[in-house]
């Protein structure tokens, strides 16, 4: 696993994504990709990105699909070419670092027509519960088909727990034995029982796996708990959270299809 995600510095700004609920957009960067770009500006905040980070890479030590992730720094100078006031003012807000993931031209949204395999969707099952992630459901499937293959996107509703910093100190406990009902999954329907690959996953996420994934997070992107603003004890609140979470799957495997 790299040591921090790959950077890039936008270019255009394409076309609004106006079906999310933080207003990404498609953005051109100096790379000469094509982002789906999450931005730190919009009303659901960095604590989205940071989510969105560290479930996407648990998803890909999982072999889940899911997009390519990289930082696209937003220099002021682009904003100013805008007409729209609402995509300027988003991007005015965003000047700096923001989350990308790697557009995949041709794919459309999961409607059942494609379905993953069994065990692909008993994954991406156990992984919406490891990380207490209830959008992906029919209503809002985060699942869109390209060349064939399900890729899992949209995570930044997981990881709920930081949304109480800095109100409240962090803790573990309150997140790790957490039962959570997926019985409207959009794949419950053809999972393979989650219990039986449920070791194997757990088998990967070592501490150090979940370290590493942490450390991937920005530091502009940490904010403080209401004990520290220090980016490392940060960075560890995520872990013990994770590692609490893995540690405790036996109380909360149960409620699983």
């Amino acid at each position: 696993m790299s040591s921090a995600l790959p950077r890039v510095r936008a270019l255009r700004y394409v076309t609004p994504l106006r079906e999310g609920g933080s207003l990404p957009a498609l953005m051109e960067a100096d790379d000469d990709g094509t982002y789906v770009v999450k931005f730190r500006g919009a009303g659901q905040g960095l604590k989205v990105l940071v989510a969105e980070v560290i479930t996407s890479e648990i998803a890909r030590v999982l072999d889940i699909p899911t997009p390519e992730l990289v930082v696209v720094t937003l220099d002021e100078a682009l904003t100013k070419y805008e007409r729209d006031e609402e995509v300027q003012d988003l991007l005015k807000a965003s000047v700096g670092t923001n989350l990308g993931s790697d557009f995949l031209p041709g794919s459309f949204g999961y409607d059942g027509s494609t379905p993953p395999t069994a065990d692909l969707a008993a994954r991406i099952v156990w992984l919406d519960a490891y990380t207490l992630n209830i959008d992906r459901t029919w209503a809002n499937p985060n699942i869109v088909v390209w060349h064939g293959q399900p890729y899992a996107i949209d995570h930044g509703a997981s990881l709920w727990f930081h949304h109480a910093w800095p109100g409240r100190a962090p803790n573990p406990g309150a997140f790790a034995a957490r039962t959570v009902d997926l019985s409207e999954h959009v794949l419950a329907d053809v999972a393979a029982p989650v219990a039986r690959i449920a070791a194997g996953l757990l088998d990967r996420l070592s501490d150090e796996t979940l370290s590493g994934i942490v450390d991937l997070v920005p530091e502009e992107w940490l904010e403080p708990t209401v004990e520290t603003s220090d980016a490392a004890r940060i960075r560890q609140h995520y872990v013990d959270h994770l590692t609490a979470r893995r540690d405790a799957a036996t109380e909360w495997m149960g409620s699983l299809p």
